[in-house]
């Protein structure tokens, strides 16, 4: 089993985790999306950023929904580095997302929030 490094993992102050941050954060922030995914992004004052991912019912059941959270909470995860800090992020996953592949979903996420194709990869195989 591969061990990540401490650093390289999802940091418990960096989920959104209350009802509250939720609904802030849908009603006060910026939306953009694609066929697959609505980004809402809005800043914070705490210096980094936070990731709240979402799975609507729409998706299927549960392992499939779980599924899409993962890769969402992946594709994060790989990227907090280049993504602007002091920002809340949360990510909807809608139907069709439970079939794409973990490339498919970067690539749209990376559309979504800006960041350029090439650096989006890394060494090692894809997750899932």
């Amino acid at each position: 089993m591969l061990r990540q490094k401490k650093d390289e993992g999802l940091r418990r102050e960096e989920r959104l985790r209350s009802k509250k941050d939720f609904e802030t954060i849908a009603k006060e922030g910026t939306r953009r999306h694609t066929k697959n995914f609505l980004v809402i992004t809005r800043k914070n004052d705490r210096g980094f950023s936070r990731l709240g991912a979402v799975a609507s019912k729409k998706l299927g059941k549960a392992v499939e929904r779980n599924r899409v959270k993962r890769l969402m909470r992946e594709f994060f995860r790989r990227n907090k580095e280049r993504l602007p800090r002091s920002t809340d992020y949360m990510i909807v996953g809608k139907k069709g997302a439970q079939d794409l592949p973990y490339t498919h979903v970067a690539d749209e996420l990376s559309a979504l929030l800006k960041l350029r194709r090439e650096d989006n990869q890394r060494s090692g195989s894809a997750p899932l």
